[in-house]
């Protein structure tokens, strides 16, 4: 016998019927260039934690309470100073369109890599008020980190997130705290009863939701069609090359 909490995943997907996806230009590839920024949210003595945060390179776990991880704060801390920089100045040079999937408080704690984002015009994405497990906290202490981090948000970064990429991976109340805060900040911006009941129909699927102004939406409007108007020119230029090795 198949338990019924396992038959309600959703294992099928589209099947043999996926939809159709076309890519701006007729790419054929799209890279989703995602700049991952925690710095300073990690778990830490500093915080009050019970635990340092530890280090993937590290057999086992470092210094613990009371006493701070230099070693791995070390690592966070080149991170915060420089290594975010030269990442930026990469992605500047480039000229390319990137996401920043950052904590609420590593940008709270570091501002200008803020000012860098919106500067620059590039998306956030949520990524929690700290670096820490949300399956380790209780849904009304999620509920809690999820409205300091949007508020952490708006009021350093100027906006909400589009999406959200939790620490580590979801707890088991993430995705419906999730749509519970888009649904809310839909009745507070436009009071709108059709429109959040459109976002209600999707509580299963919190990825679905627009929670964005529409500031936002024209933003991403221009940013596609930047892509596209690229695209464009790169296939010309292709167009051009083929020409002249004919020729």
């Amino acid at each position: 016998m198949i338990p019924d909490d396992v038959r309600r995943r959703d294992l099928m997907g589209y099947g043999g019927a996926a939809p159709d996806v076309a890519w701006p230009g007729g790419a054929r590839v799209a890279i989703n260039l995602v700049v991952v920024y925690e710095e300073g949210s990690e778990a830490s003595v500093r915080w009050g934690d019970d635990l340092n945060e530890g280090w993937g390179e590290y057999a086992g776990a470092g210094p613990q309470p009371p006493d701070p991880d230099l070693g791995t704060e070390g690592h966070y801390d080149y991170g915060a100073r420089a290594g975010i920089w030269r990442i930026a100045r990469v992605i500047d040079a480039a000229g390319v369109p990137a996401t920043l999937s950052a904590t609420a408080t590593a940008l709270e704690l570091n501002p200008a890599v803020a000012s860098w984002m919106r500067e620059r015009d590039h998306d956030l994405l949520g990524h929690g008020w700290r670096w820490i497990p949300p399956w380790r906290l209780d849904a009304a202490t999620e509920r809690e980190h999820l409205a300091r981090a949007v508020e952490t948000y708006q009021r350093v970064a100027g906006r909400r997130p589009l999406g959200w990429n939790s620490p580590y991976t979801a707890s088991a109340h993430t995705r419906r705290l999730l749509v519970e805060d888009a649904i809310d900040s839909l009745r507070r911006r436009q009071a709108n009863h059709a429109l959040v009941q459109h976002a209600a129909q999707f509580a299963h699927r919190p990825e679905d939701l627009d929670t964005q102004h529409q500031d936002d939406q024209q933003r991403r409007h221009r940013q596609r069609a930047a892509l596209d108007a690229r695209g464009a020119v790169d296939q010309r230029r292709r167009r051009a090359a083929g020409d002249r090795r004919v020729g």
